[in-house]
């Protein structure tokens, strides 16, 4: 027996055992099957209530994420954009490096080949 029908049966003799029939045509038997249905009902009313409630929470929960995926994909489309920029930076600055690097290569040659010529 489930927990919901103990309830209910429970509701049933309660509601049966503890006073006159409110219908003098109405038995024991239809008193407590009449206090299992109203049971019934009070539980599914209360079940849809929670499902209710549930489906609430789980739309509200989906739109949290959603929100804080478009906030993730946000801070990624701009740390791309400064890694982007910073990698043009670093581009250009071992441009630079090179360019400085060939020009003192180029100037040591040129020192090397004047004393050469020099030396004959």
């Amino acid at each position: 027996m489930t927990t919901i029908s103990a309830v209910m049966l429970a509701v049933a003799v309660m509601a049966t055992g503890c006073k006159k029939a409110d219908d003098p045509s109405m038995g024991p038997a239809q008193e407590a099957g009449k206090a299992v249905d109203n049971a019934g009902a009070e539980v599914r009313q209360e079940t849809r209530e929670a499902a209710a409630a549930t489906e609430q929470a789980a739309e509200r929960a989906g739109q949290n994420v959603e929100q804080a995926a478009e906030r993730t994909g946000e801070k990624m489309r701009e740390a791309g954009a400064e890694v982007r920029q910073e990698s043009r930076e670093a581009a250009a600055e071992v441009r630079e490096g090179a360019d400085k690097a060939t020009d003192a290569t180029g100037r040591a040659l040129e020192r090397a080949g004047e004393k050469m010529q020099d030396g004959k």
